[in-house]
């Protein structure tokens, strides 16, 4: 069985947590970065901006677009959350701040995955499944930048991890083109394929692992030219024979399109155990 997954820290009020020791990452090149925070519930504001502080950063708290508007000047860096209720919302400022100063890198920090915003200097860190390093380490890298530094960002992975996260840490989520090249496996999936996660990126499924996974190929084809979803209601699970253990397993296995990094497509082939011979839920995780 894949080993237990500890959860995602979420970046809300509720089970964001503050570094304990304390990160310098600004002392050294010179006045810390002022960071614009922009967020209309107080305690996310109170939380994130303690957060930054103790890791090196200036911030320039906001509840409202006008207050947050009053710090354009001074902003290096804004992180400004999408909704802000009442039918406002924090790319307002992002317009204004743009307008006004397009060299300041932007983050967004949105309940959706379906939206783009603003230019090609930004960042979108997806609430609820971003943690507080994964704030830290945008802002780390658009620093670097300000400053004329080299930065090196796995988009890719980025991208898919986010994807997954999205889907559910108890799910094992694969990531492949048509031909069945993997682009990107979770934990839960590279666990129970028992194989280390960075050795599947660029691999074929067909040539590597035939002898104990189903023949996908015509599913993964149909997917990505039909753009339409498969349930797969055999509910035996990923593997051509089951496991001991997965005998009596009732398993949900969907596929469904995405579009790839490189705008291509792909599918995400994603499976969980629902249920075993019990008839007691029993979750892959």
């Amino acid at each position: 069985m894949p080993p237990r997954i500890r959860p995602v820290e979420r970046m809300d009020e509720q089970s964001i947590t503050a570094t304990e020791t304390p990160t310098t990452t600004t002392a050294e090149s010179g006045p810390p970065v002022r960071v614009l925070l922009l967020d209309d519930d107080p305690a996310n504001l109170l939380l994130r901006a303690a957060i930054l502080r103790q890791n090196g950063y200036d911030v320039l708290s906001a509840g409202t677009i006008e207050e947050a508007n009053t710090y354009l000047e001074q902003t290096d860096i804004a992180v400004l959350d999408y909704h802000l209720g009442h039918g406002k919302f924090g790319t307002a400022v992002a317009a204004k701040l743009r307008q006004r100063r397009p060299e300041v890198p932007i983050i967004i920090l949105s309940a959706t995955l379906e939206r783009r915003f603003g230019g090609v200097e930004d960042m979108h860190l997806l609430k609820g499944h971003s943690s507080a390093e994964d704030l830290l380490s945008a802002l780390r890298g658009l620093e670097a930048k300000r400053r004329g530094a080299p930065v090196v960002v796995n988009a890719r992975e980025f991208y898919y991890s986010r994807i997954a996260m999205a889907i559910g840490v108890d799910v094992l989520v694969q990531i492949l083109d048509p031909e069945g090249t993997w682009h990107y496996v979770n934990e839960s999936a590279a666990a129970y394929l028992e194989k280390p996660r960075e050795w599947f990126p660029g691999r074929n499924m067909f040539a590597e692992m035939s002898d104990i996974l189903r023949d996908w190929r015509d599913v993964l084809h149909a997917v990505s030219t039909t753009r339409e979803t498969y349930i797969d209601r055999t509910r035996r699970g990923l593997l051509t024979e089951p496991r001991p253990e997965e005998v009596a397993a009732t398993w949900s296995v969907l596929a469904f399109p995405i579009m790839l990094h490189d705008g291509g497509s792909g599918v995400v082939l994603s499976a969980r155990i629902l249920e075993r011979n019990s008839g007691t839920p029993i979750f892959v995780a």
